[in-house]
This record gives structure tokens, sequence and C-alpha cells, in this order.
């Protein structure tokens, strides 16, 4: 993992990949106070604040991520959000002049006390490996994503999701499994996603042929 906190690559997704396990950020996107692991992508105008993602995980343009935990090979589609942030439904107003008062000019001072700042940095989202976020989805704060699991496009994802489910809507609702119970236990066993690179390029023929049911079968020793 890097320290980022700016764009510094030209599109990862048109053109000559370089062949480093340097993040690749596209020069529109913004990256700031966040860490992001090798072989990850930014691509246009994404914005990624106060986050962490992991080696591999991916986003294409247009998405947004603040205070999150992206896992290893987690694909994210354009246009989604993670992490929205809230504003304080407890105090009179809604509008953040009561803690942003400099940009509004009504202080000058902003909130001492930081209770905003600190109640959303409190609900950070948590992706796990191997997450599929459809195009425009959003993942509201606190919410967690395990492991293997898919998010329909256009879905708002106020709770949970278990690993390797497959939800969808507003409110995002679980529509099936991804696999079996066994076949999950099995990939877990695998972690696949821990293995070297050495490892993942000699097994790329296994991950283009066979099935998640044959994949397990063939990799996992328990």
């Amino acid at each position: 993992m890097i320290e980022v906190d700016h764009g510094e690559f030209s599109d990862p997704w048109r053109g000559p990949k370089p062949m480093t396990e340097t993040p690749w950020i596209h020069e529109t996107a913004v990256v700031k106070n966040s860490r992001m692991g090798a072989w990850t992508v930014a691509g246009a105008r994404c914005e990624i604040i106060s986050s962490d993602i992991l080696d591999y995980a991916y986003m294409i343009r247009d998405s947004d991520v603040f205070n999150a935990e992206v896992g290893k090979f987690a694909n994210i589609a354009s246009h989604v959000r993670i992490n929205p942030t809230n504003h304080p439904m407890w105090r009179a107003t809604l509008h953040h002049f009561t803690y942003r008062a400099i940009s509004h000019f009504m202080d000058d001072e902003d909130d001492d006390n930081n209770e905003v700042s600190n109640w959303r940095n409190s609900n950070r989202v948590i992706i796990g490996p191997d997450v599929w976020i459809g195009h425009a989805a959003i993942v509201m704060p606190g919410v967690s994503v395990g492991t293997g699991a898919i998010i329909g496009a256009g879905s708002v994802v106020t709770k949970n999701v278990a690993d390797y489910t497959i939800v969808a809507g507003n409110p995002a609702r679980v529509i099936r499994r991804r696999v079996t119970e066994d076949v999950e236990a099995a990939l877990k066993r695998i972690a696949w996603w821990d293995w070297s690179r050495e490892e993942l390029i000699a097994a790329v023929p296994d991950f283009r042929r066979l099935d998640a049911a044959s994949f397990a079968a063939k990799y996992d020793a328990g």
C-alpha cells in the first residue's frame, strides 16, 4: 500500500499499460488522504477520500469513495457511490453552515468539536474481496459488503450484505446466493485473493475454464 494524494497517471483502460504494480490513477481522478495497493485502478473523474483501496481493486469512471476499505479484487462500475456523507439530522438544521461556517461566511472558525466529522468517520464502509458493485449503486454509511458478493446496478445498500450473496433494488434485498454454502466454504479456505502474483498467473487457465464449484474442487485442500 502506498500513500496517495493526487492523480498522476494516464487512463489505464486505453492504450498500453505500464508493467508495474504502482496504482494506475487517471489524470482527472482525485485521491486524497488514501492508500492504494498494488495493481489498483482509479478511472477518469473518480474521487477517493480517506480510504484504503486494496490490491487489484479497480473503479472505472465517475465513482466516489469516502471513508471505506475496498477489498482485494473488488470490481466497481461507473457512477458508484460508496459512503455518501450523511447530514446531522438531530440538529435544528441539516445545512452544513453549522460545521463549515467559514465556507458560508458565518463564522471565522469551523465547528471546533468536530462532532459531525467524528460521526461520519465512525461509519466506515467495508467492502470484502472479489465484490462486484454494479453501475450507479450506492453503499450507505456503515455498511459491510461480504466476500464475493454482488450488488446490482442502481441498488441502494442500507444493510450489511452477506458473503457470496447477490442483492439488488432500493433498498437492496437478497436475490439469491452466488454459490452454494459448500462452495463458499471451499473458496474461503482457498482464499485465492491472498495468493501471490505468481500463483494467480499460474492459475489463470483454471480461472477461465472452470466454474466456481469446479475451481473449488480442484484447489480446496480441505
